[in-house]
């Protein structure tokens, strides 16, 4: 029967690499499981391997994982005279944004930071805004009055 002489951890050469080597006579089939379910290989997830002799030596292999792809990786191998599997945990990159909940009724995804403040410093903020904005505003009314009534005169006082 089937038996898994080696299952490594994914290490990064020119893809991600799931190493595995195992052994039967006669040669066993193999599949790979995600998280219990069949693994399809796509053109990200690919599995390559070579026979010597007894031995299947190869790579699970992942060209630019993401953290959907982080989970358990089963290597299944079957021959007439039975079967082997082993599991390995398999991380490649953290969730991009964590769960955050309890902010409000609802559940959020990412609650960006300027969300999380209290409602104190929100106020003193809004008000720093408007006293901006109300400066800038009297800043071009004065500089348009001062625009129009020194602006119109002639450089040489001649009178239009």
């Amino acid at each position: 029967p089937p038996r898994i002489l080696t299952l490594e951890e994914p290490v990064l050469h020119m893809d991600h690499c799931i190493a595995f080597a195992v052994h039967g006579n006669p040669a066993p089939t193999l599949h790979w499981l995600h998280n219990g379910q069949v693994l399809r290989e796509t053109e990200i997830i690919r599995m390559e391997f070579y026979q010597q002799g007894e031995v299947s030596e190869g790579c699970l292999l992942f060209n630019k994982p993401t953290h959907y792809n982080n989970g358990n990786y089963t290597i299944v191998a079957t021959n007439q005279l039975g079967s082997a599997n082993q599991t390995i945990k398999g991380h490649f990159l953290e969730k991009p944004f964590p769960v955050v909940s309890g902010l409000f009724s609802f559940r959020m995804q990412y609650t960006p930071k300027f969300l999380c403040v209290d409602s104190k410093a929100f106020s003193f903020q809004v008000s720093i805004a408007v006293g901006l904005a109300a400066f800038a505003c009297v800043l071009l009314v004065v500089l348009f009055i001062m625009i129009n009534k020194y602006g119109r005169r002639s450089k040489f006082g001649m009178k239009g």
